[in-house]
């Protein structure tokens, strides 16, 4: 009955639809006791309006975010090659991961606005220009993306025949660049979906690591294999989430590891009372606040560990923690786990609307709010 309350209550959020996204999330959920004043006061917060969330960028990259508006308005592929080159280094593989999954997620977004026409700068990057690693890399991760976009599902002929496109590619991209782990992370997502032998997996993974042994975007990708839903099992993906933690250097974005690890094997429905507040959860929890602290703060990958964070502060109530995060990545919404729904930026919404709320609720105003 509550679940129905909020699903009613909450059926338009500035003219976007939530239901769908709500039925998506996972777990319970608790009603937004006067949500309707606060969605209609988050500017008091400083918070973008609902439709000015960026959906395509975890956080700010106002580089990334200035290509793709020229990406956009002439079809050119020069400015992505040239923003790429600028990441060709070890000390930038994490921002160029990042870069490379927002380009080939564009893409794959103008492909499914307009078939056959959208997406025309990356088919012309590859033809004009077929031994440039940054055109390569891009037009793997956007196979990748279009296998599971693919109507017929993993298991299927044309999965396949994606995924094996795309090893290839990765292949050539790997080749152009011999020193980027970017294509081998890349291929971490063809061999979860082809099945890739362990030990085949194994080897993937030491040519990721040799190149670039604590990039948190290989962790997460490699996290996804051994989790129970893929390859692996619950007690699998912890031990690799812990072992990566424990290991990890100072800061490193690493001890936040565990967290996605709890978050990826959560039960669809809750029936423990305080599972948020549980010593499990509450110490995946301080280990991703600990990582936040101590990176530095334009680390590529930080803003996704602030997204979940604010989904986990949120249920465990912690609401002035969520509104710390919030404050870091408000106006962009491309992370998990908002990004599993099909509205990504209404479900974030709606745990802005109840971190505000539970804030107000304690005595805190716009005022008071963490800085």
């Amino acid at each position: 009955m509550e679940i129905m309350i909020i699903l009613l209550g909450l059926v338009m959020i500035g003219g976007v639809l939530v239901v769908p996204a709500l039925l998506r999330m996972r777990g319970d959920r608790q009603a937004l006791r006067g949500h309707d004043s606060i969605l209609d006061h988050h500017a008091g917060y400083g918070f973008a309006p609902p439709e000015r969330l960026d959906v395509r960028l975890p956080g700010p990259d106002p580089e990334l975010a200035e290509v793709l508006e020229e990406i956009r308005r002439t079809q050119d592929w020069h400015p992505a090659a040239q923003l790429l080159a600028t990441t060709a280094s070890s000390d930038d593989w994490e921002l160029r991961w990042q870069r490379v999954q927002t380009l080939a997620g564009a893409a794959a977004v103008d492909l499914a606005q307009a078939p056959g026409e959208g997406g025309r700068w990356l088919r012309t990057w590859r033809v004009d220009a077929p031994k440039e690693a940054g055109g390569a890399v891009v037009h793997a991760e956007f196979l990748v993306r279009q296998a599971r976009q693919s109507q017929a599902g993993p298991g299927s002929e044309e999965y396949r025949i994606i995924l094996e496109e795309a090893r290839t590619v990765c292949g050539e991209a790997a080749l152009l660049a011999p020193g980027d782990p970017t294509p081998y992370i890349v291929e971490l997502a063809v061999a979860r979906g082809l099945g890739y032998r362990e030990a085949d997996f194994e080897e993937l993974w030491i040519r990721i690591t040799s190149r670039a042994p604590h990039h948190m975007g290989a962790h997460l990708a490699a996290l996804h294999h051994w989790c129970e839903k893929w390859h692996g099992s619950k007690e699998k993906a912890d031990a690799f989430a812990e072992d990566a933690a424990a290991t990890a250097p100072e800061k490193s974005l690493l001890p936040a590891l565990p967290l996605f690890a709890v978050f990826e094997h959560l039960p669809e429905v809750n029936m423990v009372r305080g599972l948020y507040r549980s010593e499990v959860v509450s110490r995946a929890i301080q280990g991703a606040l600990f990582a936040t602290r101590t990176v530095p703060a334009d680390h590529a990958t930080l803003p996704h560990v602030r997204h979940l964070l604010v989904w986990f502060l949120v249920r465990a109530e912690r609401y002035g923690e969520a509104l710390e995060q919030l404050r870091q990545v408000d106006g962009h919404v491309g992370a998990v786990p908002w990004s599993y729904g099909p509205d990504p930026a209404a479900a974030y919404v709606v745990y802005r609307a109840q971190a505000i709320a539970g804030w107000e609720q304690s005595g805190g105003s716009p005022a008071t709010m963490p800085r």
